[in-house]
C-alpha cells in the first residue's frame, strides 16, 4: 500500500490541507508564521501546526518528519499578495516586500529534501515574473518534470469566478492536472452552495452557527442595495444614492462595486473583505446585507461544518476574512491531490 504523505508550506488555515486529506493524501504537519491560524488548521485536519518562519526551517527539520518509506510530497502557496494586480501597479515597491523572496525559501527546501513531488498554487500574476522562471530552472536543474497552468477554478468545482496559478512538479515522470470536472454548462453556483442558509438581516449573527454573520449596512447603503439587483451595477440607483466617485470619469468602469451575486452563476472572486458590500460585487443575490463570513467561506468551497472560531478561540471579522479570502480553495486542493495520487499510482514502479 502506497503512504502518501504531505507537508503544507503557507499552511493558514488549511484549505489545501483539507483539500489534499478529502482526496487521501495523509497531510502530516502545516507550516506557518500566523499564529492565528493554528486553531481552524488544528481543529478541522488531522496534521500539526508548526508556528515558523519559512526562512527558519532546514531542509532536515521536514525529513524528519516524513515517515520513512513514504512518498514525500511538498506543497505551498507562498503569499501571493506581491504578485497580484494591485501589487504589479506599484513595482517598485512590492520588490521591497519580503514576501517576495519566500518563493525562493520554497526552492531552498526542495533542494534540500528533493520530495517525489512538488505542488505550488499562487495569483496568475506570479507567471509573468522573474522569480517563478528561476523557481522552474531550479525544479528542472533537480530533473523535475514540471507541468503548470493557469486554471478557472469552477472548472474545479469552486463557486466562484477566480483564476490561480497550479504548478505540478515530480522526479518520478511527466505529471499534469487531471481534466476539468465541470464544463461551462454546468459551473457549480452561489444557489447550489448557499443557497440554503438561514437567511439573516445586515448586523444579524445566526443563533446556530457564530460565522453566519453579516455586517451592519448604514442607512444608506441600505437604500442602495434595495436597489440593486442581481448582476447589476450601481447605475439601477436613482442618482441621489449614486457616489461622487461614480459620476466621475475615472469612476465609471468600476461597475461591480456594490453589486449583487448571481444566484445562478459561479461568484466573484472572493478577496480578503468580502464581507464588505462596498468592497466588491459582495451584495447577498436576494437578501439585503453582505455575505456573510459563513457563505465566504463556503463559497472557498470549505466544508458547512468547517469549524474557525469556538468560545475559547476568537478572531476578528478582519482576521477571519483575510484568513478565508487567503486560503487555497479547498476543491482545487482536492483536484490537487487527485492528481499527484493518479501520478503516483501509474509510476510506483519509478519510485526511489
Amino acid at each position: 500500500m502506497i503512504n502518501f504523505c504531505a507537508i503544507d508550506l503557507f499552511c493558514g488555515i488549511g484549505g489545501l490541507t483539507k483539500g489534499l486529506s478529502l482526496s487521501g493524501i495523509n497531510v502530516i504537519a502545516g507550516f506557518d508564521i500566523d499564529s492565528t491560524c493554528q486553531f481552524a488548521y488544528e481543529r478541522n485536519n488531522s496534521s500539526k501546526f508548526y508556528l515558523m518562519d519559512i526562512r527558519k526551517i532546514s531542509g532536515r527539520d521536514l525529513v524528519q518528519l516524513y515517515p520513512k518509506k513514504s512518498i514525500k510530497i511538498l506543497v505551498g502557496c507562498a503569499p501571493c499578495q506581491p504578485f497580484s494586480k494591485y501589487s504589479i501597479r506599484y513595482r517598485s515597491s512590492r520588490y521591497k516586500d519580503d514576501r517576495w523572496k519566500l518563493l525562493n525559501e520554497f526552492s531552498r527546501l526542495i533542494n534540500d529534501t528533493l520530495p517525489h513531488v512538488v505542488s505550488m498554487e499562487n495569483v496568475p500574476g506570479l507567471s509573468r515574473e522573474s522569480i517563478f522562471k528561476i523557481f522552474l530552472k531550479n525544479l528542472i536543474d533537480n530533473k523535475y518534470s514540471v507541468d503548470w497552468k493557469i486554471v478557472y477554478c469552477p472548472k474545479y468545482g469552486v463557486p466562484q469566478n477566480r483564476y490561480r496559478l497550479v504548478l505540478l512538479a515530480s522526479r518520478m515522470g511527466k505529471i499534469e492536472l487531471i481534466p476539468p470536472l465541470y464544463d461551462e454548462n454546468h459551473y457549480p453556483t452561489v444557489r447550489q452552495f448557499i443557497g440554503n442558509l438561514p437567511p439573516l438581516q445586515a448586523g444579524e449573527i445566526s443563533e446556530e452557527d457564530a460565522l453566519h454573520r453579516a455586517c451592519k449596512l448604514s442607512s444608506i447603503n441600505l437604500q442602495r442595495i434595495r436597489q440593486s439587483i442581481p448582476g447589476g451595477t450601481w447605475r439601477d440607483w436613482e442618482d441621489a444614492l449614486k457616489l461622487k466617485c461614480h459620476l466621475r470619469d475615472t469612476g465609471k468602469s468600476y461597475a461591480s462595486i456594490y453589486g449583487r451575486m448571481n444566484w445562478d452563476e459561479p461568484s466573484p472572486t472572493i478577496t480578503t473583505q468580502f464581507y464588505g458590500y462596498g468592497n466588491g460585487r459582495f451584495g447577498h443575490p436576494e437578501q439585503d446585507r453582505a455575505i456573510s463570513l459563513r457563505e465566504g467561506a463556503i463559497l472557498q468551497s470549505f466544508p458547512k461544518d468547517y469549524i474557525f472560531i469556538d468560545s475559547e478561540h476568537y478572531s476578528s471579522r478582519r482576521e477571519l476574512g483575510i484568513h478565508i479570502g487567503n486560503a487555497v480553495p479547498v476543491e482545487l486542493g482536492r483536484a490537487i491531490g487527485l492528481s499527484i495520487k493518479k501520478h503516483i499510482v501509474t509510476n510506483t514502479s519509478k519510485i526511489t
